[in-house]
């Protein structure tokens, strides 16, 4: 049984300096963490007891799916992520480090090489397949900007399943079951999430999926639409416009635009003076080029150029998922230095792209000295635009796409907005927040084919094995339930995974309190029942019941002052609801309460 007074445990009353979100703030000061660094977090006896309970949901469904458990070291050899792409393309989120004889190691941010070459050393026959092995590891990732405690750290646990199969067929068999896995294991755990489309990222492959939990604190945004549509932000698809005629547009005329320096002043000045004749000019009809500065893993610096609409901004997070491995940032100065044909403020399509390269060059060789230029999906065949002219204080009126400009090709990087179409047509789309809690990913024959995974079939043929990828991050799962379950008194864990389920209290200084407290303790703990008991003699009823709350376990049984009539108190954490309970049936009620509570 635990006991307060022996505990290893200090609850805190102030929330500590740099905790911003309540789940970091409550498992601090609630005794369940403590930091270590930046991002970095030392686990406690009541954090790990959550989460054990946490890891034991995901084994048991894990299991339950064919999963067979393994564990990886953390500290892994260059070579096979050298092989795979990955020890470059992850950029300096690797932690890398060098043994005494100077070889390159890493702590891994994931494993799927070592569960590939795994399977390789012991697999080679279609026989053996298929198979499904996982791992609750810890991860090591270099985050810029670790915050939010335990919701983005530098280091956490997770786990991470691999499904090996001989076929396309086979890996949609696995990938289903282990979907459905993690939708029991959400369910179970109690926490909200919605599943979206999502893009792979550095891992690869094709059909990727996201399980979100919405949350205000979230840093991914997803949309999603009255029809069931919803994706991860950087996922969604824009819905491209018809090509329009442009038989009766006006012809491309350059005009002075003096203080222009917005897209609200150029508007109006257009208005004020460049009038078009069916209506008036707005935001939409301007054609924005933002000069892009994209970093390759390997340090390598280049320019590129997206053209949006006016009434749009470029999202750097959907930009940066288009073209990964590469990071992205607005192009500064320098940059823009080495370009003078790039007139800032006043960039068109004149100098960009296919218009500004020769006929015989082509788009992406070595005699190719032009900027690429990525158009916005919606930049189709017959739109009208106002843009840059290419010099000081003069735009292009009436230029038209197909007609007097294209660019190198469109790409998803204007900004998602509510009231935007869904892809599917399901109707409006609507944003949120949320905190990504699993991924799942069919990986096919990348891997595979990078370490050589190859069995042999039923003809006796070799044949690259096809995977899926499947995380859940365990720790960023234990936040988030401190996210969402707390109110201003502390935490107040699900029964599923709290710490223990009853927080028996004795109040007072009379030893027939203590004795009474002591005894349902030894009562509910011999039903099977996780107790935690606050015997602590000289510490003030007040102490005893903020501590109760602030640790958040489902029960609270307070025996004081009621003794003397015969009863004691049962509280409802999450409830705020209190009951007097005959003392002489107080265990079996409260073992009849937790009972209830765990059938759910």
């Amino acid at each position: 049984m635990l006991r307060m007074s022996t505990l290893f445990l200090r609850t805190l009353r102030e929330n500590p300096a740099d905790a911003e979100v309540a789940s970091h703030q409550l498992l601090v000061r609630a005794g369940y963490i403590r930091r270590a660094a930046p991002g970095i977090y030392t686990w406690l006896p009541l954090g790990l007891k959550v989460l054990a309970k946490v890891e034991a949901i995901v084994r048991e469904e894990m299991d339950a799916a064919g999963g067979q458990e393994v564990h990886f070291p953390a500290l892994l050899p260059r070579e096979p992520y050298e092989a795979t792409g990955r020890w470059t393309e992850y950029g300096p989120n690797l932690f890398r480090l060098h043994d005494r004889k100077g070889g390159d190691y890493l702590l891994a941010p994931t494993h799927e090489e070592m569960f590939t070459l795994l399977v390789k050393d012991l697999y080679s026959s279609y026989k053996d397949l298929p198979l499904t092995i996982y791992q609750i590891q810890t991860k090591y990732r270099d985050e810029a900007r670790p915050r939010a405690g335990l919701l983005r750290g530098r280091e956490f646990i997770m786990k991470d399943s691999y499904s090996f199969d001989i076929s396309d067929e086979g890996l949609d068999a696995s990938y289903a079951a282990q979907r459905a896995a993690y939708i029991r294991i959400f369910d179970r755990l109690g926490l909200e999430y919605v599943i979206v489309q999502a893009q792979s990222g550095a891992m690869g492959g094709s059909r990727s999926e996201e399980f979100l939990s919405p949350t205000e604190v979230g840093e991914d945004t997803f949309v999603r639409s009255p029809g069931g549509y919803a994706a991860n932000v950087e996922a969604v698809t824009t819905p491209a416009p018809a090509a329009i005629d442009w038989a009766d547009a006006p012809a491309a005329h350059v005009e002075d635009t003096p203080d222009t320096p917005t897209i609200d002043t150029l508007v109006a000045s257009a208005n004020a003076h460049h009038p078009r004749e069916d209506r008036a000019w707005t935001a939409a009809d301007t054609l924005k080029n933002v000069v892009i500065a994209a970093t390759n893993p390997e340090g390598e610096r280049g320019l590129l150029v997206i053209g949006v609409p006016g009434d749009r901004d470029v999202d750097m997070t959907r930009l940066e998922a288009a073209l990964a491995p590469a990071t992205v940032e607005a192009a500064n100065e320098d940059d823009l230095k080495t370009h003078p044909e790039l007139v800032k403020g006043y960039i068109g399509p004149g100098v960009l792209g296919p218009q500004a390269r020769p006929a015989e060059v082509a788009f992406l060789s070595e005699d190719d000295a032009t900027i690429p230029y990525m158009l916005d999906p919606r930049i189709v065949p017959g739109t009208r635009w106002i843009t840059g002219a290419n010099e000081h204080g003069k735009h292009v009126f009436d230029l038209v796409m197909g007609r007097d400009f294209v660019g190198d090709g469109t790409i998803e990087a204007a900004d998602v907005r509510d009231g935007d179409e869904a892809p599917d047509g399901s109707g409006p789309l609507e944003l949120a927040r949320g905190v990504e809690i699993g991924h799942i990913f069919q990986l096919g024959r990348k891997y595979a084919e990078a370490l050589d995974l190859r069995v042999l079939d039923e003809n006796g043929k070799q044949q690259v094995v096809t995977m899926g990828s499947y995380g859940i991050g365990v720790t960023r799962a234990v936040a988030l339930l401190a996210e969402n379950n707390h109110d201003e008194l502390g935490l107040s864990w699900p029964i599923q995974v709290a710490p223990y389920q009853v927080h028996v209290v004795a109040t007072g200084k009379d030893a027939a309190v203590f004795e009474a407290a002591g005894g349902l303790a030894a009562e509910l703990e011999a039903a099977g029942v996780e107790v935690c008991y606050d015997d602590r003699f000289k510490v003030s009823p007040g102490v005893k019941f903020k501590d109760a709350e602030l640790i958040g376990a489902p029960f609270i049984l307070v025996v004081g002052r009621g003794l003397a009539e015969g009863t004691v108190e049962l509280k409802v954490r999450a409830a705020g609801t209190s009951e007097a309970l005959p003392v002489d049936d107080a265990a079996a009620a409260v073992v009849a309460r937790v009972r209830e509570a765990l059938d759910g």
